[in-house]
């Protein structure tokens, strides 16, 4: 607990730090005639736009305008402008993305759906898989890439509506040191500070830190509370030179009081003892908050340590091996607002507590080549290589005791009101005192992993107008789970015991391909069609995170011949860079069909046997319309459907996918009304949302509005304040399947002193 008392003080120190830096530097500025200009090739126009041309990821062969797929890239300059300090927020500014809230209700982190589908397991830092359950930080982010569609030949097993990849600061040419000192409403504190030094020689060393407190805006003292502390040290050998090193290291720590959510309306039927679902969040004032101040709480950690290595073979070949480390931890326990016999209908709460322990080791070693070569006429620009993936995972719980009750498994609010577990819909009280105790009991299963993959890639220049994308990828995914306690699955009659010993493994092996045609009717514009497949083996997330791609679910023995799932999409699009390459826009339109979905059929059986399809186009928007003017736009419109469910779940049968909204929008725009003032206004707008696959509960559709203006002081420093939720809109970020939905913030501000030397 000793990090809960001194967050606010690292918060603090760090900020006191960050102002005597700057103080420091306007000092050195005072003392020299001529500020040195130490930065030119950091801060390049590249970076302050709000249009990227090429991909970060080395698997991508060709500028983006040449790739036969949608990828949406998210800049540091939008990060900068926006604020965004978490990966959730920066994904709002994309559209066709839906939050989902954790499997079994648990809140294990960021679970994105892209275009209807689950992306929890695709997440990838610096194109290494980073799929792991946590809440990830942008400290030390210098972009964020989406890809979309269909792409398992391209990152290996998952990606069936897309992937998301972050791209971190490391150590590069020149010297520079830049930060962000910020305050707002809801107590919110936050600095940032990310310096590199170029030794010369080839050798410059970069670290990013990161201290950030705040309470949830809409809910004071009396609620959600975040804070964390990060740093990210890293250093190159041989800048400029054939042979390239790269050590780097990432920490985050966060310890949270997070929040329990607002449970749907239902509604009770005293003759059947049954709920009967209204549907929409029930309603009760913003802010509503049904946490357990004194029980509740998250704590995460992430460590990743990573050795780059490069060399040029010749100017047309390189070779590169990247080795990492990962080790997380994510624990909690945590309040469900529970509407379990009747108690929402009856004005009651009931605070289950859901708990967890999970620590994941991963090792990865990825070895490649890229470069290009030519076979007659033809032009090939490819990247080929192997790599290999082991990821270990201990989960177990908290034992959560209660004077009263021995053991609370959860139920109907039976306890008096004063013990705490049960509270008022309308004014729940999150400091009633805990009068139980916790406890640890870990590894209770652990499941292990091992991925290899081969993989090839080739953008084939045919002539100037034609382009062939090709792509194709064996990889073989073994995991095994072990229980490691006695364990039960299901429930009543359908329970059944499961020794401790038992061992369910699976080992499929599988082939996934893509394949594109683009055309350019000019140098500035692409049209093109593509097709490609993923596939999602069980136990693609080891355990950690989405429960309907673990190996175990149903702990059914049929869990071992259970085959991947299977998607493929077709795509057709467009892209062209306008006002002299300022300006990127694209439109596409695409469907992905999903095959051989895992769906329980019972408590303790699961079946190759669901499908699904999304049929959808998006437009897309980044760049600048003038010099004064940029903008960073999308729209998405998903059409999908249910096609094939359980024999037993007919209500599902032709219904909408969960986790998506049909149509969604995204806005933002600056505009330089002088050389020191800029002006930017932001909107996300989104239809409703289904928690279920039945459509009988959903969050409502919502528009949320943002603002930001920002002074230049001088070259080197700026003021900049952001207010979010214009109109302190009531919305909901995330719809679980049953039980709860995720309010999102209220209104908030917060003042930045952001400074560049």
């Amino acid at each position: 607990m000793s990090f809960i008392k001194t967050r606010k003080k690292i918060v603090s120190s760090a900020i006191a730090s960050s102002l005597s830096v700057i103080a420091v530097n306007a000092i050195a500025q005072d003392q020299v005639t001529k500020l040195e200009t130490i930065h030119q090739d950091v801060v390049t126009e590249q970076a302050k736009s709000l249009k990227v041309d090429k991909s970060a990821n080395s698997k991508f062969i060709a500028p983006l305008l040449d790739t036969a797929k949608s990828v949406t890239v998210i800049p540091k300059q939008l990060i900068e402008d926006t604020q965004v300090t978490t990966l959730s927020d920066a994904l709002r500014t994309v559209p066709g993305i839906t939050l989902g809230a954790g499997e079994g209700g648990n809140p294990n982190g960021d679970r994105p759906f892209i275009r209807g589908y689950s992306s929890e397991s695709s997440m990838y830092v610096d194109g290494v898989r980073n799929s792991s359950s946590q809440n990830r930080e942008m400290f030390a982010v210098e972009q964020v890439e989406v890809t979309k569609g269909s792409a398992s030949s391209m990152g290996g097993a998952g990606s069936v509506g897309g992937s998301i990849n972050m791209i971190s600061k490391v150590a590069k040419k020149g010297d520079f040191l830049e930060g962000s000192v910020g305050a707002g409403t809801d107590d919110y504190q936050r600095i940032t500070l990310d310096g590199n030094k170029d030794f010369g020689n080839g050798v410059a060393a970069r670290v990013a830190v990161m201290g950030h407190h705040n309470n949830k805006a809409g809910q004071g003292d009396d609620g959600a509370e975040y804070a964390r502390f990060g740093i990210a040290p890293s250093i190159t050998f041989g800048l400029d030179t054939d042979t390239r090193a790269t050590l780097s290291y990432y920490y985050l720590k966060s310890d949270d009081t997070p929040d329990s959510g607002i449970p749907y309306s239902y509604g009770y039927n005293s003759v059947t003892g049954k709920n009967g679902v209204v549907g929409k969040p029930v309603n009760v004032p913003q802010g509503t908050y049904y946490g357990w101040l004194n029980r509740d709480f998250q704590k995460q950690e992430n460590h990743i340590g990573t050795i780059k290595l490069e060399h040029d073979l010749n100017e047309d070949l390189t070779l590169s091996n990247v080795a990492t480390y990962n080790k997380s931890k994510n624990d909690y326990a945590w309040t469900q607002p529970d509407d379990s016999q009747g108690n929402v209908a009856n004005g009651k709460v009931w605070r289950r507590a859901n708990s967890r322990i999970t620590d994941t080791d991963t090792f990865s070693d990825q070895l490649s080549l890229k470069g290009k070569f030519n076979t007659g006429a033809f032009k090939h620009n490819f990247n080929t290589g192997i790599e290999y993936s082991h990821q270990k995972t201990d989960i177990g719980a908290y034992d959560i005791t209660d004077p009263n009750t021995s053991v609370i498994n959860g139920g109907a609010c039976a306890l008096p009101v004063s013990n705490g577990w049960c509270t008022s819909l309308t004014s729940p009280n999150s400091r009633d005192p805990w009068l139980g105790s916790i406890s640890e009991n870990k590894a209770k299963t652990t499941q292990t992993s091992k991925n290899t993959g081969v993989y090839f890639a080739d953008n084939i220049e045919i002539n100037p107008q034609w382009l062939i994308d090709l792509g194709l990828r064996w990889d073989k995914f073994d995991t095994e789970l072990l229980y490691n306690q006695e364990a039960t699955s299901g429930r009543g009659a359908a329970a059944v015991k499961i020794p401790a010993g038992t061992k369910y493994e699976s080992d499929p092996d599988f082939w996934s391909y893509n394949l594109g045609v683009t055309f350019k009717p000019a140098k500035n514009g692409a049209i093109y069609a593509s097709f490609a497949t993923s596939a999602n083996p069980v136990g693609i997330n080891a355990g950690d995170g989405d429960n309907n791609e673990n190996i175990g679910t149903g702990t059914s023995a049929s869990i071992n011949e259970l085959k991947p799932e299977e998607a493929r999409t077709f795509e057709i699009g467009t892209k062209w860079d306008l006002f002299d390459d300022k300006l990127n826009v694209t439109a596409a339109i695409f469907r992905t069909e999903k095959q051989n979905t895992r769906i329980a059929i019972d408590a303790n059986t699961t079946v190759n046997a669901g499908e699904s399809k999304v049929d959808g186009f998006e437009l897309g928007l980044s760049g600048n319309i003038t010099d004064k003017w940029a903008v960073f736009a999308g729209y998405s419109y998903l059409d999908s459907e249910l096609t094939k469910v359980a024999y037993n779940d007919t209500a599902s049968q032709g219904k909408q996918l969960p986790q998506m909204a049909k149509n969604s929008g995204t806005l933002w725009t600056t505009y330089d009304l002088t050389n020191q003032f800029t002006v930017g206004a932001g909107a996300v707008a989104s239809d409703k949302v289904y928690g279920s696959s039945n459509n009988s509960i959903w969050v409502p559709g919502y528009v949320r509005y943002d603002a930001m203006a920002r002074y230049n002081v001088n070259k080197n420093v700026d003021l900049q304040l952001n207010v979010n939720n214009l109109s302190d809109k009531r919305y909901f970020s995330k719809a679980y399947a049953s039980h709860y939905t995720t309010e999102a913030e209220g209104r908030n501000a917060v003042l930045s002193v952001n400074f560049k030397y």
